[in-house]
Order: C-alpha cells, then structure tokens, then sequence
C-alpha cells in the first residue's frame, strides 16, 4: 500500500517550501506555550496574581502536552490530517481571544491545560509530516533536533516580540500576534494539504480515557506542589496535602491501567531497558542543572534593575549558542553514530565550567558584556548534550513500544524541570537566610567598618539637603539595599558552586564505571 500523501502537489513537491510551511505551523502552536515567558511581570499585574501562579500557568500548560502527547498516534492514524488541524487551529484561535478577555485566574489555568492540549496536537501533525522530507538516514537525528530546538529557542525569540508589545501596548495584544500566527497556519493548512490522504482510518477504540485523566490529575497535582509547596509551607497547609494525594492517586491509578487494559497509554515494558533508565536520569540531570540559568535572568532583572530587552538580548545570545552547535552536533552525529557517550560527557564538563565560570564573575556590577562568552557557552553545552541523550533514549527501546520512549521523556522534562524549579527555590531561600544572617552579624556597634559606612551614607544624604533623622533613615534604608544585594549575590553563587560539586561528583562516578567496565573487558580478553 501506498504512503499517504498529506499535502498537495505544489507543495508536496517543493521541499523547501514544505519545511518552511511545516516548521510555520510548528512555531504557531510553540508560541502559545512561551508567549509569556519572559514578560511575567505584566501578566502577574494584569491579573493581579502571584509570580507563583504565573509559574503554575506555563506547568499546567506543559501538564497538557504531556497528557495528551501519547493518545495523538491514535487520533493521527484515524482523521484526515488536514480536517483535523483546521479543527484544531481554530480551537486554538478561540482559546487565545479566551486568554485576551479572561481576568480570573483560575479559569486562566483551565484555558491553559486546554491550550498545551493544542500545542500538542498541532506538533505532533507537524513532526508527522517533517520526516517525509528528509533523508531516511538523518530522520531520527534532525526530528526531535528539530522540535526541541524550537521549544528551546522559542522563548527568547517569541520573548522579543512579548517584551516590545508589553512595552508599547496593552499587554493583552500579544494574544492578537498569537491569532494571527495561528491564521497564517490556518491558510497554510487550507490552501497547501489535501482533503483526502489515502490514510487507512485506524478505528478509535479502547482509548485509555480513564488512564489520561488519572494521569492529568497526577500531572496537574504535582505541578501545584511543586510551585507552591514552599509558599504554603509545604505538609502543613492541606492544599499541599491534597495535591500532593491527588499526585500519588493519580499516578498509581495510571500505572495500574497500564498495567492492565489491553491497549495502554505507554508501555511499560520500555523500563525493563537499562540504556532506556540511564537515558531518563541523564535527560533529569541536565535539565535540572540547565535551570541554573534562570538564576542570571532574576539577578539581572530583580537585583541589577535591566530592562526586558537588555533580559531578552541576553536570552538570545544563550540561543546563538544552542542553535549553532545543535547544528554541529547533529551534523557529526550523522556521520558518527556512536559518538553519544563522547558527546554526552563533553557536554557535562561543559556545563561544569559554565557553573565554575559564573561562580567567578558574579559580581553586583556585571555587565551584558560580562555575561555574553557564558551565556553562549551554557547555550552550546545544552545543545551538545540534548541530541545525543535523547537519540541515545530512542534507541534503547525497540519500535515495537510506539510513541512510549518520547512520552516517557516528555515526562521526565515535566517532572524534572518542577524540581528544578522548586530545587533552585529552597536552595535561595536556604543561603539567603544564611548569608543574610552571616552579614548582620557584623552590623554591630563594635563593627567600626560597618559604622563608618552608615555614617557615610548619613553625611551622604545631609548633604543633599536632607535632615539628619530623614538621612540616618535613609541611610538605614541604602544599607538594608546593599545587604539584600550582597546575600543574594552570595546566594548565587553558592548555588552556582554546588552545581558544579555536583556534576563533578556525576563526572567522577561516570569515569570511575568507565574504567571498571574497561578493566573487565580486559580480564575477559585475558582469561579467554
């Protein structure tokens, strides 16, 4: 039986055009997903919420794409993909005008697990079609390079745009640019795919819908525990207890219906895999270290007062760097195919000098100069460790298990990225406190150096007119100011240094196993 053929013959066989096509559509549903990301503060204003449930809006979101990542192979081998991408682009379209005129928070969070829903099926179409075009050998190397590389990169390019429509505009018309990316894609769809594509209807029967509502539940439950466990204090708010049994119910009802119905979510047979465990910890370590980044965007932009073009200028150099040695990887993981294990440990040591290199400069007067060389380095780092850790993912599960390797590592994003976050939280509030509580202790009257400063800043402030009860309070003031800069800045860079601990420990751990499984290759050789 023929292929099926999805788009028409002009674009079909223009294959330059279809990429650029595809790759339009692709970036459409991206951009409903990051549109934000990087102007939070005008979203935390227009609803009048909390930074924490800002966060909790872009989690739900990714909570969607997770859930409904592993039922898209169904309902893509049964509808018409042109039919099905107009239904739902333009139930996108309605979701976005939904997102310009809501202004309850709450119903906020349900129109975003509908929108990662959307994002999700748009993608996985797009990803569908994108491998016809290339060439057989590079498919399984340039697809997910492809998709990731865009996620990744998304947030700073869409941020620009974001930033400068917050700047200028009511904030709330960036979902218009968001409708009209969608409306592009929907004239692509109408005026470039067939009505008909010679696809043989898959029926959709014994779809999994209790196994993805239990497991929507566990996602959606372990996101809000995870960003707003340390703002309720963790166990002793029964939010956190609720979410945190609804996480645990849902995931052992979900595991339970994998285990038993006849045609399940994912198929846990990919875990009996070593390479498959190696893979996912490896993906869990590097997107938890990957978020140290974040650190330098909320110091610049909380501590340092930069503007969100000089933040989103910055975000674009780290995406100079991820995209260009993307390409380089991927180019010599096609000649190279078993250069993973070199490029995964390259990468590592990468971002082990990144972390090292930023616990040096960190300084309460850097510059954009100053973070230019570690930015792009940081970017190139996790271009060089992504491919290779998720081809090396993919390849140690047999096709016979579907869609269940990229769901399951669709997952450990999810999962790993919220401990990161919640992680990265404790760890600041941990050494703030420390640092904070270290530098008051000097801020005594025996403290002659500490002193003199205060006085200082008092003659400081007569001087411009002030007086003296007015000027000691505002020299008060400028020091509490410089106190909260220094903690943090010490905050950060403690971080910064038990990352890089900690990665030498990995580093250690994977050399150390190396030379075992050398030495014992070796004895083998010797005895055989």
């Amino acid at each position: 039986m023929n292929a099926p053929v999805y788009l028409k013959p002009w674009l079909n066989d223009w294959s330059r055009g279809a990429r650029i096509a595809l790759t339009l559509i692709l970036i459409s549903s991206i951009t409903q997903f990051v549109s934000f990301a990087l102007s939070q503060n005008y979203v935390v204003a227009y609803f009048g919420a909390q930074p924490e449930d800002i966060t909790f809006s872009l989690q739900i979101c990714y909570a969607g794409i997770v859930t409904f990542l592993p039922l898209q192979a169904r309902f893509l081998r049964y509808f018409e993909m042109k039919g099905y991408l107009i239904c739902i682009i333009t139930f996108g379209m309605f979701l976005s005008v939904a997102c310009m005129y809501t202004t309850d928070i709450h119903l906020f969070f349900i129109i975003r697990f509908l929108q990662g829903v959307v994002i999700c099926s748009v993608s996985a179409s797009v990803l569908t079609l994108i491998p016809a075009f290339l060439k057989m050998e590079i498919r399984q190397v340039v697809g997910p390079s492809i998709f990731y590389g865009t996620l990744l990169s998304s947030g700073a390019l869409i941020g620009i745009v974001a930033s400068q429509v917050s700047l200028n505009s009511d904030f709330k018309n960036i979902y218009n640019y968001m409708v009209f990316f969608q409306i592009i894609s929907l004239i692509i769809v109408l005026f470039g795919f067939k009505a008909k594509s010679g696809i043989r209807p898959y029926p959709l029967y014994q779809i999994d819908w209790q196994g993805a509502t239990f497991f929507a539940c566990a996602a959606s439950g372990f996101a809000f525990t995870m960003v707003y466990g340390s703002k309720y204090y963790w166990f002793t708010d029964t939010r956190i207890v609720f979410s945190c049994t609804l996480t645990i119910c849902g995931a052992l009802l979900f595991l339970y219906r994998c285990a038993t119905v006849k045609r399940p979510i994912i198929d846990l047979a990919v875990f009996k895999y070593t390479n498959f465990w190696i893979g996912l910890v490896l993906l869990a370590m590097y997107y938890g270290m990957k978020e140290s980044i974040n650190l330098i965007f909320g110091y610049t932009g909380s501590t340092l007062q930069w503007g969100t073009g000089q933040i989103v200028s910055l975000a674009l150099v780290n995406v100079g760097g991820l995209i260009s040695f993307m390409i380089v990887s991927t180019l010599i993981l096609l000649r190279k195919k078993n250069a993973t294990q070199g490029f995964v440990f390259a990468g590592f040591c990468m971002l082990l000098i990144y972390h090292v290199w930023m616990y040096f400069i960190f300084t309460p007067d850097l510059s954009f100069e100053d973070l230019l060389l570690p930015l792009f380095f940081q970017g190139a780092a996790s271009a060089i460790l992504f491919v290779p850790i998720m081809i090396f993912i993919l390849k140690s599960v047999p096709p016979s298990t579907g869609i269940t390797g990229l769901a399951v590592a669709a997952y450990t994003r999810f999962a790993s990225l919220l401990n990161a976050g919640a992680g990265f939280y404790n760890l600041q509030l941990y050494y703030n406190q420390l640092f904070r509580e270290s530098l008051l202790g000097h801020l005594t009257i025996a403290d002659n150096e500490a002193g003199e400063h205060l006085q200082s800043l008092k003659e400081l402030f007569v001087s411009k007119g002030y007086a003296p009860d007015q000027a000691l309070t505002l020299a008060n003031i400028s020091l509490a100011k410089t106190l909260g800069v220094q903690s943090q800045l010490l905050t950060n860079r403690a971080t910064f240094l038990f990352i890089a601990v900690l990665i030498c420990i990995i580093l250690g751990i994977a050399v150390l196993t190396a030379l075992y499984q050398a030495r014992f290759r070796n004895a083998q050789v010797t005895n055989q």
